[in-house]
């Protein structure tokens, strides 16, 4: 797939994507705990790989109902992750208050894929049919397992019964095409598999 962005929601902590149909913003990151007696603070990156989220200094995040803007001043790169000084933000008690937030960018902010590549947001949503036609339900969220990212996909209205499936991520093999206008994600695999 080559670059993902895995966009998380605060919620579960899986990717997903904001509620609106036509998305403007991706979530990138989110703001952990603080860390040492500066205002630093930790950033969980949604990114992969994860340090793609160095590549961005301006987010902004949505706090008490209104959209804010942060500039990262610095990053580091800690284990198991990376530290941010947040400008305005620089004493343990201002960056407090950014625990939590999801640091987003517009959609026209991320790099370009090439031809053949996806970010998992323009996945969620599709709906997904196996060779036979048969719909199998739509795209909630993609899981990364290590082996191979692992799709998500949940009943509807339309899908030919009422079970959740996880269907692996291998182009070529198990996902045969990928039809973003059209909304639809084929797939080899037949509706009783992992019964």
């Amino acid at each position: 797939m080559g670059l993902k962005l895995k966009n998380q929601s605060s919620s579960d902590e899986s990717p997903s994507l904001s509620n609106t149909a036509e998305p403007k913003a991706a979530v990138l990151a989110k703001i952990g705990k603080t860390h040492g007696i500066k205002g630093w603070v930790r950033v969980i990156s949604f990114t992969s790989p994860a340090e793609n989220i160095l590549d961005y200094q301006v987010f902004e995040a949505s706090r008490a109902g209104s959209t804010i803007t942060l500039e990262v001043q610095e990053y580091k790169s800690q284990i198991g992750g990376f530290v941010a000084l947040i400008k305005g933000y620089e004493t343990p008690e201002l960056a407090r208050q950014l625990t939590g937030l999801e640091l987003t960018v517009a959609l026209s902010e991320l790099p370009e894929l090439d031809q053949d590549d996806v970010y998992w947001y323009q996945l969620e949503g599709l709906e997904v049919r196996n060779q036979h036609q048969q719909s199998l339900g739509t795209v909630l969220k993609l899981l990364e397992t290590g082996a191979n990212d692992v799709l998500v996909i949940t009943p509807n209205e339309a899908s030919i019964d009422d079970r959740e499936r996880l269907i692996p991520f291998i182009r070529g093999t198990v996902i045969s095409n990928i039809d973003l206008a059209g909304k639809l994600l084929c797939v080899n695999w037949e509706a009783d598999y992992l019964e």
